[in-house]
């Protein structure tokens, strides 16, 4: 998700704003594609980010070169942060796995400062990524029993989902809003490749399959992809669901 996750990043930044001077908190930021992005849309003070999985926190800090970087593990339900201690909180592509995404909403509403605002995008997985709905509605023909990690309403994904859960944590001023681009592949080995080695919940999918029937689905989504011409380039719009809203101040 790496390649796409950069270029959500700046749509992202765009509908939460960011000003010179400010720190900001990336919730659940993986290998840091908007902490990254952050610094080079305003000369922010500090941008930290924070995510449960150590692999990705030590990837993301062998990266980092900028100080006003900085990575740490920790648990979006329980941020090891004083009260009112950032400007700016975001999250982007995290929440809708967090069962309890109401106690991260409600942590980073209390670590960011009255005034501040908190900012996050969900995909839209029923209906704006259509490069994977299209791998879910051939493998629910090939196998009518088959659950998917993948589903396609997790949490906060439906339509109106997240403004109202922003509404219902007591923010103000909320905006939602549809950030779109659009998965450009190679071809089908560079759509499929990621998937077989088990790339997010896809890719899990995929995984758990026996070899018979991944290599079924392989064909089936192969001819799909292809869709009666010859092999090469694709491109798919996706969609993440955005939201931001104001802490009260």
């Amino acid at each position: 998700m790496g390649r796409w996750s950069r270029r959500l990043a700046p749509l992202l930044i765009g509908l939460g704003g960011l000003a010179d001077g400010e720190r900001v908190l990336d919730v659940g930021c993986g290998t840091g594609s908007l902490t990254f992005a952050l610094p080079q849309a305003a000369k922010v003070a500090e941008v930290v980010g924070i995510d449960p999985s150590e692999a990705y926190v030590g990837f993301a800090a062998a990266r980092n070169t900028d100080p006003r970087l900085s990575f740490r593990t920790g648990d979006a339900r329980a941020l090891p942060f004083a009260d009112a201690m950032f400007d700016r909180a975001y999250s982007m592509l995290v929440l809708q796995f967090i069962p309890e995404y109401r106690q991260a909403l409600d942590e980073m509403i209390r670590v960011t400062k009255p005034g501040g605002t908190i900012t996050s995008a969900v995909w839209d997985s029923f209906s704006g990524l259509s490069a994977y709905r299209m791998l879910r509605d051939i493998a629910g023909v090939l196998d009518p029993t088959a659950r998917f990690p993948f589903a396609s309403f997790s949490p906060l994904t439906g339509q109106g989902d997240i403004a109202a859960a922003w509404r219902a944590a007591g923010l103000q001023d909320v905006v939602a809003s549809d950030l779109m681009f659009r998965m450009d592949y190679a071809g089908f080995d560079d759509y499929w490749a990621p998937l077989e080695a088990g790339d997010g919940p896809p890719g899990q999918y995929i995984m758990s399959l026996t070899p018979d029937a991944r290599a079924t689905l392989k064909d089936h989504v192969r001819r799909a992809y292809v869709s009666n011409r010859p092999d090469g380039v694709r491109s798919f719009v996706a969609v993440a669901l955005g939201c931001r809203g104001t802490k009260p101040g």
